[in-house]
C-alpha cells in the first residue's frame, strides 16, 4: 500500500507525519492526558519500549520544552526524561536514552543513577509482542509483558507515582487488572479515540503507587501468583475463571479523547492545498535506525544468493520436467499447424516456419549461466 493511500486511509497516520510524530501512537498518550492529567507534577519519567520514541516524544514536548522556555526554569529544575528499549533509537530533545531490558534490575539501577538517587513520577511502557493473530496467546504474552515492566516500575516509581501500559483485552483480563490492583489503588482501562476499534488494545492508567506494606521487589512473583488462585500458594493457576460469581471483578472501562474527533477505523479523503494542486504524502519523520527486520532481511538475501549458487543440481529436476512439458506442446503445434496450412492453402503450399530447438537452460528456474533465454513466444516454437 502506498504513503498516499494509506494517509486516506488512517487519518491519524497522516496528522502525526504532518505534526512531527514519529508514529500514530503520539496521540494515543497525548488523549489519555486529556481524560487522566498524568502529565500534572511530573519532574522525572520513564518511557519503557521506547523505540521509535513517539510517547518520548510526547514527554519532551509536554515536559521538558515548556520548561526549557521558561525563563522561570533553571538547568537543574528540568524536567529529566529516560527511555529504555532493546533498540537504538534517533536523538530526541532532552531524552536520555538507555539501551537496556525492562526485565534486569540492573536497568532500573541504571535509572535511578541518572535521576540522582531519586525516583520517577512517571513510568509509560506502550511496548508489545511481535502479534500472532491468535487472541488467547497474544494477550497472554502481552500481560507477561507487563508484569516485566511491573518488575521494573516496583524499582523506579516512587510511592504516589503513576503507571500507564499497553494491554490486549480478553478472557482474563481480570486477572491482570487484580494483579495490578495490589499496587495501585486506582485502575483504570482505557480506550483512546486514536486507537482502533477493530484492536483489542487498550491501556491501563494505574494511579498512586502503593505498594503492599513489607513489600519486597524480589518477592513480585510470589505476590503475583497468589492473586491467581483463590487459596493462597496452593493449585496455581494462571487464569482469571475463578474470578467470577462471587468473586467477579469489575474493571472499570473509559474511552478517552475527543468522541467527537477523528474516527480510526474511517477513511477520509486526501485534503488539496490553496492552490489546488493534490496533496503530497510525507515521509515518515524518523526511520527506525536499526530495526530488527534489517537483520532478517539481509538474512534472506544471502540464503537467497547461497540457493542460487547451488541451483543448478537443485532445480535441474524441475527445469528438466518444464522441458519435457514444452516439447510435447512444440510437437503437438508441429503436426496441427501444418496440417491445418495444408488444408487452407492446398497441398502444395510449404509451411513458412521451422521448428526452433527448446533453450538449454532455463535460467529463470534458477539454472545459472543460460545460454539461452525462454519467453512466451518460444512456447510456440516456431521462428
Amino acid at each position: 500500500m502506498g504513503k498516499a493511500s494509506k494517509d486516506k486511509r488512517d487519518i491519524y497516520y497522516r496528522k502525526a507525519k504532518e505534526e512531527g510524530w514519529r508514529a500514530r501512537s503520539a496521540f494515543k498518550l497525548l488523549q489519555i492526558d486529556e481524560e487522566f492529567d498524568i502529565f500534572r507534577g511530573v519532574k522525572r519519567a520513564v518511557d519503557l519500549c521506547a523505540a521509535p520514541g513517539s510517547w518520548s516524544q510526547v514527554l519532551s514536548r509536554k515536559l521538558y520544552v515548556p520548561a526549557k522556555s521558561s525563563t522561570e526554569s533553571r538547568d537543574g529544575d528540568l524536567p529529566l526524561i529516560v527511555a529504555i528499549d532493546l533498540q537504538p533509537m534517533a536523538p530526541i530533545d532532552g531524552v536520555i536514552q538507555v539501551q537496556g531490558d525492562i526485565t534486569n534490575a540492573r536497568t532500573a539501577e541504571v535509572v535511578i543513577k541518572h535521576f540522582d538517587g531519586c525516583k520517577a513520577d512517571l513510568v509509560v511502557c506502550d511496548g508489545a509482542p511481535d502479534v500472532t493473530g491468535l487472541h488467547d496467546m497474544d494477550e497472554f504474552v502481552q500481560s507477561q509483558l507487563i508484569l516485566a515492566a511491573l518488575t521494573i516500575v516496583t524499582h523506579v516509581l516512587r510511592v504516589g507515582g503513576k503507571f500507564v501500559a499497553k494491554i490486549f483485552r480478553g478472557k482474563d483480563t481480570s486477572l491482570l487488572y487484580s494483579q495490578l490492583k495490589l499496587f495501585f489503588p486506582y485502575v483504570t482501562f482505557a480506550k483512546p479515540k486514536s486507537s482502533r476499534n477493530s484492536s483489542i488494545e487498550a491501556f491501563a492508567v494505574c494511579e498512586n503507587y502503593s505498594p503492599p506494606e513489607g513489600f519486597n521487589q524480589k518477592d513480585l512473583y510470589h505476590l503475583l501468583e497468589k492473586v491467581g488462585t483463590p487459596c493462597g500458594s496452593d493449585n496455581l493457576d494462571c487464569s482469571s475463571g475463578w474470578l467470577e460469581g462471587a468473586n467477579k471483578v469489575y474493571i472499570p472501562f473509559l474511552a478517552c479523547g475527543d468522541l467527537n474527533g477523528y474516527d480510526s477505523d474511517r477513511s477520509y479523503p486526501l485534503p488539496s492545498s490553496a492552490d489546488g494542486s493534490s496533496y503530497q504524502s510525507l515521509d515518515p519523520v524518523q526511520p527506525p535506525i536499526a530495526p530488527p527486520y534489517k537483520t532478517a532481511i539481509e538474512l534472506k538475501k544471502a540464503s537467497s544468493h547461497e540457493y542460487l549458487r547451488g541451483a543448478t543440481s537443485k532445480v535441474q529436476p524441475l527445469a528438466e520436467a518444464f522441458r519435457r512439458v514444452l516439447e510435447n506442446r512444440r510437437n503437438t503445434f508441429t503436426t496441427l499447424l501444418p496440417t491445418r496450412h495444408k488444408n487452407l492453402m492446398g497441398d502444395d503450399a510449404p509451411f513458412p516456419l521451422e521448428p526452433k530447438p527448446l533453450p538449454i537452460n532455463l535460467s529463470f528456474l534458477g539454472v545459472i549461466e543460460p545460454t539461452s533465454e525462454l519467453y512466451m513466444k518460444d512456447i510456440i516454437g516456431f521462428s
